[in-house]
């Protein structure tokens, strides 16, 4: 199938640009929701973010950059047969090679959190030499879940078996089992508890590096982002996120993903404002290299 024919277009992110050609970034929503474990619904979140959006200055403070000079297109939601979860990894795979061959940067909106594995697969073939920076509440490192090996609660493992753990960064981490925590400590880059600290000690690894970037909004206190099926108390400020696109400024960030945005669980619609905003940030600091 065609990029145009794989794809949805609804409502677009605030100052998106009207050519795909001239882009430098490619926004995407996956809105896949089959193996959420606890409460479904980021299937929602796509569209919650760019609706959400439009509350937002199109200036950052933060990184002292404009999204009228961001060169970025919204491509839509990716046209998904819910309940076919092979058929959705073949579409994302198709539509991420699309885009790593037309020379983008894909910014992808979950979605559960098992959209990276596609993605980061895809990514892989043409960056053998990938790092993934994961931010998260929660491990994702089980070998199985419910008998199942893909999964938003397996999805780190996999990137872990394909890139190999040493090439997977952890950061925010507050939840997981004995197992998890023991696999992350013994293989990955694990950094629980804390984000900047860890972020700061391992960037200069990094430097020239090619990194995909993926942001599960649960990494964020619940108190700030109840919107997620998946909540875990004790989580991060939204300002180290923030601070967190501030130091990956100028690195080599080749794709990211921000996902598990719920916004049914949340009426006052704080979440989906935080995704958003976090959403322009990265748009903002990876078109900076």
């Amino acid at each position: 199938m065609k990029r145009d024919d794989l794809c949805v277009r609804n409502w677009s992110y605030l100052a998106a640009k009207d050519s795909y050609e001239d882009a430098e970034l490619v926004l995407m929503g996956i809105p896949m929701d089959l193996t959420s474990s606890f409460r479904t619904g980021s299937r929602e979140g796509p569209q919650a973010i760019r609706s959400a959006s439009e509350g937002l200055e199109e200036y950052s403070p933060y990184l002292n950059l404009d999204l009228a000079d961001c060169p970025f297109y919204d491509e839509g939601d990716l046209l998904l047969p819910f309940g076919n979860l092979n058929e959705c990894f073949d579409r994302i795979e198709q539509i991420t090679k699309q885009l790593v061959l037309d020379k983008k940067i894909p910014v992808f909106l979950g979605g559960e959190h098992l959209i990276s594995f596609p993605v980061i697969k895809s990514i892989f073939e043409f960056y053998p030499d990938l790092a993934v920076l994961h931010f998260d509440a929660h491990a994702d490192l089980r070998d199985e879940y419910l008998g199942e090996i893909y999964s938003h609660a397996t999805v780190i493992r996999r990137v872990c078996e394909l890139i190999g753990p040493d090439s997977v960064y952890q950061y925010g981490i507050r939840s997981g089992t004995k197992d998890e925590y023991a696999y992350g400590k013994s293989f990955t880059n694990f950094y629980p508890f804390q984000v900047l600290p860890g972020l700061e000690s391992s960037l200069p690894s990094l430097k020239g590096r090619p990194l995909y970037v993926t942001v599960d909004i649960d990494v964020v206190d619940p108190s700030y982002a109840p919107g997620t099926g998946t909540p875990e108390p004790g989580g991060i400020l939204p300002q180290e996120l923030f601070r967190t696109f501030e130091f990956l400024q100028g690195f080599n960030v080749i794709g990211c993903d921000f996902v598990e945005l719920a916004p049914v669980y949340d009426r006052s619609g704080i979440t989906s404002l935080l995704a958003a905003k976090l959403v322009r940030e990265g748009l903002l600091a990876f078109s900076q290299k």
